[in-house]
This record gives C-alpha cells, sequence and structure tokens, in this order.
C-alpha cells in the first residue's frame, strides 16, 4: 500500500502539524506534499528527515510572510500535484489539501482539521476582522465564493472524512453533506507532569488575535481584583493585553514564553481560563494532563475535551462571550470541588498513541472494504 500525505503548508508547528507528525509515524514510508514548505532545517523535526514535495507557489518571493494572500491560487495549485502513483491519499485539510484530483482506484481519506472557515460560516467575521476597505472587501468576498463553490465540489472527491471533533463533524455534514468518523488530534500529553498543590491564580495562553478573546478574560479579571490572571501569548492583541495589565495589578502579562514555563505556570494553576471557539483546542487538553481545571466558553471542540458532569468534572463552562459569563463561571468554579484525577484520566483520551492506533485501524478496515469492491 503507497501512502501519500498531502497538507496545506508548512510555516509552523502547530495542531495541524501534529497530526501529520503522527499520520508520518503510522506511514513512515508515505511521501509528503505541501503547497509550500517555509520550515527552517531546525523546525522540521517532526517531519522525521522526509522530504516535502511542494508546488510552484513554492518559488513566490517572500511567500512565508505573504502565502494567505494567494489563497485564490490555492485550488489551482493543490490540483497539480500528480498523485497517481498511489494508493491511499490521506489529505491533512483546514483550506485546500483535500482538493487533490484522485482516480476511482485510489482511496483518498480527509483528516478535515475544518472546512474552510473563512469561506463558509465565519466568512462575515473574517471579513469584519480584516478592516479592508469598500472595494477590497467585496473582491474578498467573490474570490470566497469562488472557493466555496470549488470546495463543494471536490468534497466529492473524499472517499471517507474524519473528523477532529463532534463541533466538525457537524460543520462537515452541513457545509458538504456528508457523515464522518471523529478522531481527536494527537496531544503529547506524556510532557505534561500533574501537579495537585495548586497556587493562587489563573492561567491563560494564546495566540492574541480577535477570535481568542484573550482580552474579554482580562477585561473579566479587572472586575475581579482579589483574582489574579496570568496571560502568556504574542500576537496583534499584544499591545491592549499590556495596557490592561500595566492599569490593574491583579492582570500579569508575560508576553512569549518557553515551553518549560508553560507547563510550569499551567501546573500550578488554579485553573486555566479558555474563552475560544475552537475546532477542537489542544490546549485544554494539556491543561487537564497538568492535572488543571478547565474554565471555558462551552461551545465548539471543547466540548469534546472538558467534562462538566458532576461526578467526573474536569471544569466549568460558560455561555456567551461576555465579562459577566466569565465572571460567573470563575464564581461557580470556586463554589464547587473538583476531583483532579477526573482531569488526568479524562486527558489520557486523546494521547498520540490512542490517535496512531485508531488512524491506522480506520485506514485499514476502509482500504479493505475499498479492494473488495
Amino acid at each position: 500500500m503507497k501512502v501519500a500525505i498531502v497538507h496545506e503548508w508548512f510555516v509552523s508547528y502547530a495542531g495541524s502539524e501534529k497530526v501529520v507528525e503522527q499520520l508520518i509515524k503510522c506511514y513512515p514510508e508515505a511521501d509528503i506534499f505541501a503547497l509550500i514548505d517555509c520550515l527552517n532545517p531546525d523546525e522540521k523535526d517532526f517531519l522525521q528527515g522526509k522530504e516535502v514535495k511542494t508546488s510552484f507557489l513554492q518559488k513566490i518571493p517572500f511567500i512565508k510572510q505573504k502565502y494567505q494572500l494567494f489563497l485564490p491560487l490555492m485550488p489551482f495549485a493543490i490540483e497539480q500535484f500528480d498523485l497517481s502513483n498511489y494508493d491511499v491519499i490521506i489529505s491533512s485539510s483546514h483550506a485546500v489539501a483535500k482538493g487533490v484530483l484522485t482516480g476511482p482506484n485510489q482511496l483518498h481519506i480527509c483528516y478535515c482539521h475544518s472546512p474552510i472557515r473563512y469561506a463558509w460560516d465565519l466568512q462575515h467575521q473574517y471579513i469584519k476582522e480584516s478592516n479592508k476597505g469598500f472595494l477590497l472587501s467585496w473582491l474578498m468576498r467573490y474570490f470566497l465564493h469562488k472557493i466555496r463553490l470549488w470546495d463543494y465540489r471536490t468534497a466529492n472527491g473524499v472517499d471517507y472524512f474524519i473528523a477532529n471533533s463532534n463541533f466538525i463533524a457537524r460543520r462537515i455534514k452541513k457545509v458538504y453533506g456528508r457523515d464522518s468518523e471523529v478522531i481527536f488530534p494527537p496531544v503529547d500529553i506524556q510532557k505534561f507532569t500533574p501537579q495537585i498543590n495548586k497556587q493562587e491564580y489563573y492561567f491563560t495562553a494564546s495566540r492574541l488575535v480577535p477570535y481568542k478573546k484573550v482580552d474579554l478574560i482580562a477585561k473579566a479579571f479587572a472586575k475581579m481584583p482579589d483574582k489574579k490572571l496570568i496571560i502568556a501569548g504574542t500576537g496583534d492583541g499584544a499591545t491592549k493585553i499590556q495596557d490592561l495589565a500595566n492599569k490593574y495589578t491583579n492582570i500579569k502579562y508575560l508576553g512569549f514564553i518557553s515551553d518549560d514555563k508553560m507547563i510550569e505556570l499551567m501546573q500550578n494553576a488554579k485553573a486555566f481560563v479558555f474563552a475560544a471557539e475552537e475546532d477542537f483546542g489542544i490546549i485544554p487538553v494539556e491543561a487537564q494532563a497538568c492535572a488543571t481545571p478547565v474554565i471555558a466558553y462551552g461551545k465548539g471542540g471543547v466540548c469534546d475535551s472538558v467534562i462538566t458532569e458532576s461526578d467526573l468534572a474536569t471544569g466549568v463552562f460558560f455561555y456567551k462571550q461576555d465579562t459577566d459569563s466569565i465572571i460567573n463561571a470563575v464564581r461557580e468554579f470556586e463554589s464547587i470541588q473538583l476531583d483532579f484525577s477526573n482531569c488526568i484520566s479524562n486527558s489520557q483520551k486523546f494521547s498520540e498513541v490512542l490517535f496512531r492506533n485508531k488512524i491506522l485501524n480506520f485506514v485499514t478496515d476502509k482500504y479493505k472494504q475499498f479492494q473488495s469492491k
């Protein structure tokens, strides 16, 4: 069985790249394809020595900094990969990777992180946050309309979808009209050591971009001066967070921190606060692996990773993205007694080993069915 793994782009090492890393461990002989590969040699350990076969977009100057501007070209670029010599194609897709061309004798399985968010239900939010002028915003709407048509059509080239959460499974059903198997993404829970003795602070860490709502968390804690909040992360919203930290003594902003410092802060926090609506959200699982409960916005993939039932609870949800809801959730959290062992045992459901086993079983089963037709 000759396998090809297709990914959109390699410009960082984040959640979708961690999926590719585990796919390579499942299929060490597989070939890797991506539109662009802009990682430095010292950033490629997760590719395990694999050479990435790239598209013509790779030759464009400054592509790493400007790759998102070339979204209109990406459907055409992904279709140029010749995968005709492969028996199984596994696409790791949150944009266009699932659009590769395959034949009737090839099995195409898509691990879908999400249908293209900014082309479907999040289009209006994306355009608003891009803050473009009238003409550019309408040009964006036109291109996103074209991409939607292409994205819907290319779903027919996928034999089986795997969703990374039940939330994304519902989005796949809504957008493509297709059912999917849910296999949670891999989390390296082994690097997190549980810590039961907690300190008197809450913690949040994230890229500081609008949809993460870190400023909302900070504003909520500004109204709770007796409760300490530590924030880590970088991004366009850093100035706003720093201004809040300068104004309120109970809020501390650290900016970028090392992985070791992140783990230390996560281990010792009373709870991890998470206000984004994510497709899955790996960091709440990492918090639980540290035996740290989670206070989260109760929509999206976090509904799969955080338990709020009384006996097995690992955290508390709030259901509106506003300061009062966060404040009430913190108060609710402090009024109950959570068993830290629940957090630890729940995090085990998202281990890398379990992910690999489920992927191998799924692909093997579907390939056998495919061959028997």
